[in-house]
């Protein structure tokens, strides 16, 4: 399967109880790209990244991983290609050591065992976990278990890598490590995220989306300079580009990620 491309024509979705969430989303990603999500609370941003995975199959439209279609027949291929992060680490992790939990996608791979523990070590050394392996995930802190949420995807060797809220609840340490860990994935980055700080670190490209539109796809530094537009997702401007109360001057937040 080609991974170069995400591309959603025309994606609508209701849920079961008639509640329509995404009304039409349009947008085409090339390899490569570190491209941002964002937008108030309840605005389809979740429901859109567990499209990209298959989780969800939208009820009108297209969605297009790599050459073909994302049909049940090529779900699986899919989500070899992309690595989805929940929001809640809790969601992904369900064995009983850490080990376990980024072994499974590689064991459900159906690889040998040696190149199974060469994965998870790889994964886990690369999110600075592996001292972690043989602890339970219940007995390790919540960037703990971010990272190891992010092993879990890594180990399966992805070539799109989607997260959900990924600095939601770490502490300024962890975030800062998360986001030096995500600058050093060089295939596709898509994060659904309220951190703007973060998104002017790690993309050059967000998409803002309002009550299951996209209202605004652009580059990041022009878009998190609109006032009006933010104020209308309900979110603010970053504070790496809002000026000093003392000094007037604002800080360079220097160029965002690829």
């Amino acid at each position: 399967m080609s991974h170069h491309i995400v591309e959603a024509q025309d994606l609508h979705f209701t849920y079961p109880d008639g509640t329509e969430v995404l009304k039409g989303i349009s947008f085409r990603i090339t390899h490569g790209e570190s491209v941002a999500i964002v937008g108030a609370n309840g605005a389809g941003k979740s429901t859109l990244l567990l499209h990209l995975n298959g989780y969800l199959t939208s009820s009108g439209g297209v969605l297009r991983i790599g050459d073909s279609p994302l049909l049940p027949e090529n779900v699986k291929q899919v989500r070899r290609a992309v690595g989805l992060v929940f929001q809640d680490p809790d969601d992904q992790l369900f064995m009983p050591t850490v080990f376990d939990d980024v072994a499974f996608g590689p064991l459900n791979m159906g690889l040998p065992p040696d190149e199974v523990r060469a994965r998870v070590e790889k994964a886990l050394r690369t999110v600075g976990a592996w001292h972690l392996h043989e602890r339970p995930p219940y007995r390790i802190s919540g960037g703990e278990k971010r990272a190891v949420a992010i092993a879990t995807v890594l180990s399966m060797s992805p070539d799109i890598l989607v997260m959900d809220e990924p600095s939601s609840n770490l502490d300024p340490k962890s975030r800062r490590l998360l986001i030096e860990l995500l600058k050093g994935f060089t295939h596709t980055k898509i994060i659904a995220t309220h951190d703007l700080d973060m998104v002017m670190d790690l993309c050059r490209r967000t998409l803002v989306i309002r009550d299951g539109r996209i209202i605004a796809d652009g580059p990041t530094a022009g878009i998190m300079r609109d006032e009006e537009l933010l104020a209308s997702c309900n979110l603010e401007k970053p504070l790496s580009l809002r000026s000093c109360p003392v000094c007037g001057e604002t800080a360079d937040p220097g160029p965002p990620g690829r």
